[in-house]
């Protein structure tokens, strides 16, 4: 085995009470120049829901399934935020009071990207030099928006959402089959001039392929959710609440295969936006869940740090470029002028 002590989960994070809302979105969006308006508006989401995001629960769940697997490998365990408690730069240095040299990360975001991919390890990199000379070295996993363990635990997720749909149709006597129901996947858009400098809509569009495959849909679509820049600037699309609401459809499920679990922005976005825009055309509607407690999904984060730590070791992958590498290409995913509010 190579010269790791420890596994480390990095995630965006997300308040947990009412009163963390305002400082974590302060900080998510600090220097970005995002109306105060706008900042209004997301608070109110999350007060809707109580305060808190489900992020940090489905965190502490998957570090929980992970440990005792990264315990059989010799791994130490470790969680650190980009924008919320715990930190990235609280937790390096209590790894480094704890004697750890070493980590390699796993990141909650499958994809090519600069918010996705590049800021994580900016981030990973801008905690170091917080804690200082005694900080771990940190090694980023590959990304895996690909690997089986990702795409099938989405394609089980999506049919079963689909099954749920149909039920709804035969309960409302809608009289339509089930390939009359729309499938369509969703993921955060982001500005067009960064999606051209990277390859967060191929990756994206691989996912929701592979997924739809396995899953046995013939027809799928792809949108885009949750926009947060100025209506001046071109981000990708189309919205979910757009095609939603210009849908003829009897009913449509929503795959959001561009979180690895739940977020304010599957359940507000999603399943209260998302959901009225459905309702008022007269659709049935289902979404389909998260995937991070997903057996297939745990093994495959345990298999990613198998790689490093195990030369030789298979890297799985479904598709027709083979895996990702273990380093990003130099260049990769550049800022670009306006990063879009996690």
């Amino acid at each position: 085995m190579t010269g790791y002590d420890a596994f480390l989960l990095v995630s965006f994070g997300g308040p947990e009470q009412a009163e963390d809302v305002r400082p974590f979105l302060q900080r998510v969006t600090a220097g970005r120049g995002v109306p105060q308006e706008r900042l209004d508006e997301v608070a109110e989401h999350y007060f809707a829901a109580g305060g808190a995001s489900p992020v940090n629960g489905h965190c502490r769940r998957l570090l929980d399934d992970i440990r005792p697997r990264m315990a059989d490998l010799g791994l130490a365990s470790y969680w650190g935020n980009r924008n919320w408690h715990p930190l990235l730069e609280d937790t390096l240095a209590r790894m480094a009071d704890d004697g750890v040299e070493r980590a390699v990360a796993f990141v909650t975001s499958a994809y090519g990207g600069y918010s996705s991919c590049r800021q994580y390890l900016d981030d990973i990199s801008s905690a170091r030099a917080k804690v200082g000379r005694r900080a771990p070295l940190v090694d980023k996993l590959r990304l895996f928006y690909d690997h089986p363990g990702w795409v099938h635990p989405w394609a089980r997720s999506a049919a079963a959402a689909h099954t749920g749909c149909a039920a709804q149709l035969d309960a409302g006597s809608h009289g339509a089959g089930t390939e009359d129901i729309e499938v369509i996947f969703t993921a955060h858009s982001i500005p067009v001039g960064a999606a051209r400098t990277s390859p967060y809509v191929s990756h994206v569009t691989t996912t929701a392929r592979l997924a739809a495959a396995a899953a046995g849909f013939g027809a799928w679509q792809l949108a885009w959710q949750s926009r947060s820049g100025s209506p001046a600037s071109p981000w990708l699309g189309p919205d979910i609440v757009e095609v939603l609401g210009s849908s003829s459809a009897p009913g449509a499920v929503v795959v959001p295969i561009g979180f690895v679990c739940e977020n304010m922005e599957v359940t507000h976005d999603l399943d209260v936006e998302a959901a009225a825009a459905a309702r008022s055309r007269g659709m049935a509607f289902t979404r389909a869940g998260g995937v991070s407690s997903a057996p297939e999904f745990v093994a495959m984060v345990v298999s990613l740090v198998a790689e490093r730590l195990v030369p030789g070791t298979e890297r799985a992958s479904l598709g027709e470029d083979g895996p990702w590498p273990d380093d990003c290409p130099v260049g990769h995913c550049p800022p670009p002028y306006r990063i879009p509010v996690g």
